[in-house]
């Protein structure tokens, strides 16, 4: 009997404009499961599956891979999670014609030399290159996605109301005339999130290992500026930082590997990214060089207490799962950054947020469990329902997570 609110296997399939052979394949491969199955084996999909294939039909039309599909997708239902992934959808088809628009242009580039006469090997190679993006555009689409998930939860239940953006861009003391550096800059938040106006003059250079956060930080902070100096021109005041100079530059780079000279900057910021560092004492080297004398570092870690509860949680679920590859507050945390740090700089002191989490919807902290760097989803793929299950259980009507994060200020 057909349940209300729900649709047939062929029902969908007609409403979604697929063949019914291809909902079922893509239940086989575990890539979309139907949200009810009858006693008598019958599938029934809802508007929520709709949403779900509809980015499924989207990655496949931009070259992704089943099992590429796969980990991209698994679960995320409700309807905040889909207007999120909309907005990083939007994002990935932009840079699809961004990366299509540069190879339209190195082919006619080649082909002008063609006519010329000239065989550029060279250009043939960037070409190449150039058309085999699809691994490191799923890789973006990856990392975009699991930011979101990490910044939704955070934002819905932080206790601390001024939020982590805002604290730490007070922390930054910024003056007229600084040059500043941020390595791992992510998608820009700390500086679209900031509450007053930046000083000026002031150059400030964001920088990551990703072009694709690159591109992503480049359209936010465009848009920051624009909303900027559209409200500014509602008013009769003069405009601040924002409108009077746009003072941002964005490069590519690890920042094992700084491409500036010594004594560049006054300020240099690494939010969490330290504990990445393949080097660690390498990377803080080549942080402090290219610091000015009395220049400082701001940089922000964990401890091994912040969000315990989540790695708990779900290691009662399943012991194998792990929602890191290592703990990285043992590579660089609160409780050995002043050691690490101590050796390159002449003065270090720690600065600790006060913040938790009181979730009281299940469904967001589902996705923030997805989005992390471990073997989770291996383990959740065959058992996302029971684990949807499990998680409301747990959750109840609040479940609140410890967090215990802060910045080291650190003066060569």
């Amino acid at each position: 009997m057909k349940k209300e609110g729900y649709y047939s296997s062929g029902q969908f399939a007609r409403l979604a404009d697929v063949s019914v052979r291809t909902i079922r394949f893509y239940d086989r491969q575990n890539v979309l499961k139907p949200s009810f199955v009858d006693a008598h084996g019958a599938r029934f999909y809802t508007d929520r599956d709709l949403a779900s294939l509809q980015q499924i039909l989207l990655l496949k039309y931009l070259g992704f891979s089943l099992e590429e599909i796969r980990g991209m997708t698994i679960g995320g239902s409700d309807y905040s999670h889909i207007s999120r992934m909309l907005r990083i959808q939007e994002k990935l088809v932009q840079d699809r014609i961004e990366q299509m628009q540069t190879v339209a242009e190195a082919i006619r580039d080649t082909e002008e030399e063609l006519r010329r006469g000239n065989v550029n090997w060279q250009n043939m190679l960037d070409l190449i290159h150039l058309t085999g993006m699809e691994r490191s555009l799923a890789s973006q689409y990856r990392s975009a996605t699991n930011l979101s998930a990490r910044i939704a939860l955070h934002s819905l239940y932080s206790t601390n109301p001024e939020g982590w953006f805002p604290w730490l861009y007070q922390r930054l003391e910024l003056t007229p005339g600084m040059r500043v550096l941020e390595v791992g800059c992510g998608d820009g938040a700390l500086w679209t999130c900031r509450h007053e106006g930046l000083p000026h003059p002031i150059s400030i250079v964001l920088s990551d290992i990703s072009d694709g956060m690159i591109r992503d930080v480049r359209r936010n902070i465009r848009q920051a500026i624009s909303t900027a100096d559209s409200q500014v021109s509602d008013q009769a005041g003069p405009a601040d930082g924002w409108q009077a100079l746009q003072p941002f530059t964005f490069q590519v780079f690890d920042c094992a590997n700084i491409p500036y000279p010594d004594k560049t900057f006054d300020l240099v910021i690494a939010n969490h990214v330290l504990f990445y560092a393949d080097d660690l004492p390498g990377t803080l080297q080549e942080l402090a060089r290219v610091l000015k004398p009395g220049g400082r570092l701001i940089c922000s870690s964990y401890s091994s207490r912040h969000m315990h509860e989540i790695r708990d949680l779900v290691r009662l679920f399943d012991s194998h799962i792990s929602l890191s590859q290592g703990q990285l507050y043992e590579r660089f945390g609160l409780e050995n950054g002043l050691a690490l740090l101590s050796p390159v700089f002449s003065s270090v002191r720690l600065l600790r947020y006060e913040d938790g989490l009181r979730i009281t919807d299940p469904q967001p902290l589902i996705e923030y469990i997805l989005s992390c760097h471990g073997n989770q989803n291996q383990y959740l793929v065959n058992r996302y329902k029971e684990f949807q299950t499990f998680v409301k259980e747990q959750v109840g009507n609040e479940f609140y997570v410890t967090k215990d994060a802060g910045i080291f200020v650190c003066t060569l």
